[in-house]
């Protein structure tokens, strides 16, 4: 059994020694083989390493190659795009030569556009080549383009008269007429290729308001003319009254032109160029409008008495035309405000002017009237305010940008009013009215005070000096009263109820000199003072020395003197009714109830003959009332 299991195990170990012995076997093998793999990838690598080194340039090489076979690909390319305008160059010019007319319009544009873009692309390629093909380009385009221009004013001088009536718009209230709707189409397309190539300024603008300017202008002439002579006055000493002038026609033309033009313009030019383009074709009728206006103002400043009215009314109405130009269009307002200028100065110190004029003319007065008639410069002062109040909203406008009181004192110089006023410096509300009425007092009061100094020294005693400033003042007041004045002084004439208390003051010296005779100094004792009745006179003489009664005698004689002189001096002044009334009612109240003391005091005196005691009470009383 031993030896069994020893043979056994001898079997297992030669097995497992002959395993080992392929195991190497393999091992070996697989040594040499990785020794090959080894030498050949050395062998690979040094002959990668000289292909690289060989293929590397040649790669360069192909790439350089290929880029130069791509730009000569593109250059031929280029070429042949070259080669098209020139070829066609022939019947690009052959359109040109036939001009926009001819050709037509659509077609004449599309060729200048073909060869422009045709010689940018020759001026891209930069081949001498071409250099002859651009110049002949070039020399087409700009022959092109002239006969474009010339096209363009050609059709606007075709399309626009020398002249039109405006009186046919102006006075049926129509609209100017407009280009017609074919003629803006082919004049936009123009302008439209024109402003998208001119390098610089668009040269259709100027040509266009050459043309159109002139049409404006002839237009407008006559009314400019016929503004200036309207102003002209048969009477030097007429006031101006409102809507006598040819302006307000003008300048209503004007606008209807101006806003018929600017459409024109909208329809035909880019928005960039609006206003540049209306700017320039109002600017020759805006230059005659100033010299029309610079003419205007030296009359107005000739005639300033009369005539200022005419510059309040020259600045509503072309400040009214600036607003409403400038809502339509958003120009011209500098322009029209700098032609402006003149006659709105003028107006502006008009206002301190006529202040100072009326002084001066009172102060020029040689002689006032010896029965206290008034004298014209009142009636005449009057009028002007009168006048004022149909030009109320732009004087109210002045007077507002100079404030309350800014017309004394040269305050009105110093006074700003550069820009034109806008539509809500004419809003004539409270504060323009109340300023108004505090010019119409100081006017009023200048007058008065003119002419009370006046009186003081051509006139002799004060009963002709109160006849004289009463007879003033109603005149002032009936004026007012009967006038448009009327509303706005309303309750705004305390100081010419003044004057009047001055001239009653002034009248009512000589009755208080004529009642003086009618104050008795004869002094009774109570015992003898009988009761007042109809014994009254009698019992009261029965009293009296012979020097009381021969006292008493003086004083009615000496009344009678001086009464009869007062009646007969009242009854040949020249007095307005209202004041004769007002003179004779103040007499009377100062005078009468005097007189009628004295008279039951003493009219006995003479015992009813008459020597003495002129009037008795009913007789007096019928001479007052004769006074009215």
């Amino acid at each position: 059994m031993a030896v069994g299991l020893a043979n056994g195990r001898h079997a297992a170990d030669e097995e497992a020694r002959a395993e080992v012995d392929v195991l190497n076997s393999r091992l070996e093998k697989t040594t040499q083989l990785t020794k090959k793999i080894q030498a050949c990838l050395g062998r690979l690598e040094a002959t990668g390493k000289s292909v690289r080194d060989v293929s590397g340039p040649l790669t360069g090489e192909t790439k350089k190659l290929q880029i130069l076979g791509n730009n000569i690909d593109a250059v031929i390319s280029a070429i042949e795009r070259l080669r098209q305008p020139a070829d066609s160059k022939n019947d690009e010019e052959a359109i040109i030569r036939q001009g926009p007319e001819k050709a037509g319009l659509s077609n004449y544009l599309n060729s200048i556009k073909r060869l422009n873009k045709a010689l940018a692309d020759m001026k891209t390629s930069n081949l001498r080549a071409n250099q002859q093909t651009m110049a002949d380009l070039q020399r087409l385009i700009k022959s092109g383009n002239t006969q474009l221009e010339n096209s363009f004013d050609k059709m606007l001088r075709a399309e626009t008269p020398r002249a039109i009536e405006p009186l046919q718009y102006t006075i049926k209230n129509t609209p100017f007429p407009l280009l017609t709707q074919d003629k803006i189409s082919r004049l936009s397309l123009m302008n439209s290729y024109v402003s998208d190539n001119s390098l610089s300024d668009n040269p259709l603008i100027k040509m266009y308001a050459d043309v159109r300017g002139q049409y404006l202008s002839q237009t407008l002439v006559n009314l400019a003319y016929a503004s200036v002579n309207t102003a002209k006055k048969k009477s030097p000493d007429a006031i101006y009254r409102a809507g006598t002038n040819g302006i307000g026609m003008y300048a209503q033309a004007m606008e209807g032109l101006f806003v018929a033009e600017y459409d024109n313009i909208c329809n035909i030019f880019m928005r960039q160029d609006w206003g540049p383009a209306f700017q320039m074709t109002c600017q020759a009728p805006l230059a005659e409008l100033a010299r029309t206006i610079r003419e205007l103002n030296n009359h107005i400043k000739v005639h300033l008495s009369t005539d200022c009215y005419l510059a309040y009314e020259v600045t509503e109405i072309m400040s009214n035309l600036s607003n409403n130009l400038e809502e339509r269009t958003g120009e011209l307002k500098a322009t029209l405000a700098a032609a402006l200028k003149p006659v709105r100065e003028t107006g502006k110190s008009s206002l301190a002017e006529l202040l100072e004029d009326t002084k001066r003319r009172v102060g020029a007065v040689q002689a006032l009237p010896s029965d206290g008639s008034p004298v014209p410069i009142v009636s005449e002062t009057m009028q002007r305010l009168q006048t004022m109040v149909d030009f109320l909203r732009p004087i109210s406008s002045i007077m507002i940008s100079l404030g309350d009181g800014g017309w004394r004192s040269g305050a009105a110089a110093n006074a700003s009013m550069d820009g034109i006023p806008s539509l809500a410096s004419f809003d004539i509300g409270a504060d323009g009215k109340e300023i108004f009425a505090h010019y119409c007092t100081d006017m009023i009061d200048a007058l008065m005070s003119a002419l009370e100094q006046k009186a003081r020294i051509l006139l002799k005693g004060k009963s002709l000096w109160g006849v004289f400033l009463a007879n003033s003042v109603t005149i002032v007041e009936r004026m007012i009263r009967d006038s448009d004045l009327g509303p706005l002084l309303e309750g705004r004439l305390s100081s010419l109820d003044g004057w009047r208390k001055k001239a009653k003051s002034f009248y009512a010296e000589a009755c208080k000199d004529v009642s003086m005779h009618l104050f008795d100094v004869i002094h009774t004792s109570r015992s003898q003072r009988p009761p007042s009745g109809s014994n009254e006179s009698a019992s009261i003489l029965k009293g009296l020395s012979s020097k009381d009664k021969d006292a008493i005698k003086a004083k009615f004689q000496q009344f009678n003197a001086s009464f009869d002189e007062l009646v007969a001096r009242h009854k040949t002044y020249s007095m307005e009714r209202e004041v004769r009334q007002m003179f004779a009612k103040d007499m009377q109240q100062i005078l009468e109830p005097l007189y009628n003391r004295f008279w039951d005091r003493y009219h006995e005196i003479d015992k009813g003959k008459g020597k003495y005691v002129k009037y008795d009470k009913s007789s007096i009383a019928a001479v007052f009332m004769s006074l009215f």
